[in-house]
C-alpha cells in the first residue's frame, strides 16, 4: 500500500522517546564483552567453513559449491558469530529455497562489509579489516587498525571498524574506526599491499562511510556528532557538517541522529532518512541541507539506492508509542513511496544488479533480531516478503 501523510512527531512522543534511552544503553551490549586475538596482517588463512553459536542459521555443506561462489550468492557480515556467512538466495533470488552454504571466520563482530569487481570482501571487524577470497570462500588476512580503539569487545557499542566503502576505482578501501567515548576516524589502506596508508579525523561512531561518484571524496556519517564528515581523498582534509533535522538536543541520549547515508550519482548529494518522517538531502560542495517528507513513521536505519533512483531505506521499528513497526520504504525519484511491512527487526539492506529485489538484514543491534534476511519484491507489490535464514545476527550485506 502507499501511505502520502506526513506525520510530524508529537513533542510528547519524542521526548518519550528520549527518555527510554538510558535503559537501551545500558541494554545494548546484549552480548557481553569478550577478549580476542588478532592474527598477523597479511598471514593467509584458509579458514574452515564454520557452524554459527546456538539458535543461527547453520549452513549445510551439502549445498555449498565445490567450485567457485556462483554470482548472485548473498554474503552478510555475523554480529553475533565472528564470521560473514554465503547465502543462497534460491530460485531466481526470491528467497524460496535458499539458505546459507557456508561460513568463514574473519574477526570479532563484523559490521560492515564491501566487495570489489575481484572477487574479494573487505569486512570491517573490532580487530581490524579482514580480507576474503569470496570465490574461493578462504580469509587471506585481517589487517590491524592504525587507530587505537581500545580493548577488543563484542556489543552494540563495540570500538574498530563499522562503515566501509570501496573507492571506484578499487584501490582503496575507507573503514570508518570507532573510539568509544571519543571521535573516531576513516581508515584508508591500500588495497594492493593491504595496508593502513592514511587516517583522518571524523565524527563520532562513523555508522557508515560512502564515496563519492568521482572517487574525490569520501563521507563518514557520524552518529553521535549529528554530522557527516566530508573527506578529501588525496589530502585527507576533512569538513564536518551538521546534519540534524531534529535539532542535537539530548546529545548521546538522542534517537534522531544519522545513521546510514546512500550517494545520488546524478548530483553526488547525500540522502540521509531519520524517523520514516524526514529525508535530509545533504549537499556536500556547500553544507546545504534540505529536507524532504517521508511516511513510514517508524526508526530507520540502512540505506540502498537502485540503479533507477529509487531509494530503500530500512524501518527498525517504533520508539515512541505513535511510531510504526518495522518496515522497508521503497521511495520512487519523484518522492512516491510505497512502505513494505517487515516482520521483526532488520538492519541494512542490498538490491539485485537488476533493481528488482531487495535483500534486508535481521541483525539489529539495538533491542532485538533474527537469523535471517527478509526479501523484498520490489516489482510486484501484492508479492508477500520472503523470510530466509542466514547467519547469526547478520548486519552488513553485500550481492557476489
Amino acid at each position: 500500500m502507499y501511505k502520502r501523510q506526513l506525520r510530524l512527531p508529537g513533542p510528547h512522543a519524542r521526548r518519550l522517546a528520549l527518555g527510554l534511552v538510558a535503559a537501551a544503553l545500558l541494554a545494548g551490549c546484549s552480548a557481553g564483552p569478550t577478549e580476542a586475538a588478532p592474527d598477523g596482517q597479511g598471514t593467509p588463512d584458509a579458514s574452515a567453513a564454520t557452524g554459527a553459536a546456538t539458535g543461527a542459521a547453520t549452513p549445510d555443506p551439502s549445498r555449498a559449491p565445490t567450485g567457485r561462489t556462483p554470482d548472485g550468492t548473498l554474503l552478510v557480515a555475523d554480529f553475533g558469530s565472528d564470521t560473514v556467512t554465503f547465502v543462497d538466495p534460491g530460485r531466481d533470488g526470491s528467497g524460496k529455497g535458499g539458505a546459507p552454504i557456508a561460513s568463514v571466520r574473519v574477526g570479532t563482530a563484523p559490521y560492515g562489509l564491501v566487495v570489489g569487481e575481484d572477487g574479494r570482501a573487505w569486512v570491517a571487524t573490532a580487530e581490524g579489516v579482514a580480507v576474503v577470497d569470496t570465490r574461493e570462500r578462504t580469509r587471506l588476512a585481517l589487517i590491524p587498525y592504525g587507530t587505537e580503539s581500545g580493548p577488543v569487545t563484542t556489543g552494540e557499542y563495540r570500538g574498530g571498524g563499522m562503515g566501509i566503502a570501496l573507492a571506484p576505482d578499487g584501490k582503496h578501501v575507507y573503514v570508518g574506526v570507532n573510539v568509544p567515548g571519543g571521535d573516531g576516524a576513516v581508515e584508508v589502506i591500500d588495497t594492493a599491499t593491504r595496508e593502513v596508508t592514511g587516517t583522518a579525523p571524523v565524527g563520532m561512531r562513523p555508522f557508515d562511510v560512502d564515496v563519492s561518484p568521482d572517487g574525490r571524496e569520501v563521507y563518514a556519517t557520524d552518529h553521535d556528532s549529528f554530522d557527516v564528515t566530508a573527506v578529501d581523498a588525496d589530502s585527507l582534509e576533512t569538513r564536518r557538517m551538521e546534519v540534524a533535522p531534529y535539532g542535537t538536543e539530548g546529545g548521546l541520549g538522542s534517537w534522531l541522529k544519522p545513521h546510514y547515508a546512500a550517494v545520488r550519482p546524478e548530483d553526488g548529494k547525500l540522502l540521509l532518512p531519520f524517523e520514516g518522517e524526514r529525508l535530509a538531502v545533504l549537499d556536500p560542495r556547500t553544507g546545504e541541507v534540505t529536507i524532504e517528507p517521508m511516511t513510514a513513521n517508524t526508526h530507520q536505519h540502512g540505506a540502498a539506492l537502485t540503479s533507477d533512483g529509487t531509494l530503500l531505506v530500512v524501518g527498525t521499528g517504533p520508539i515512541g508509542s505513535d511510531d510504526e513497526d518495522p518496515s522497508l520504504t521503497v521511495r520512487s525519484p519523484d518522492g512516491e513511496e510505497r512502505v513494505v511491512p517487515l516482520d521483526g527487526p532488520h538492519e541494512d539492506v542490498a538490491v539485485s544488479k537488476d533493481g528488482r529485489t531487495a535483500y534486508v538484514t535481521g541483525g539489529f543491534t539495538r533491542d532485538g533480531y533474527w537469523n535471517g534476511i527478509t526479501v523484498v519484491d520490489l516489482d510486484d507489490e501484492e508479492s508477500e516478503p520472503v523470510r530466509l535464514k542466514a547467519g547469526n545476527r547478520p548486519l552488513g550485506i553485500a550481492i557476489l
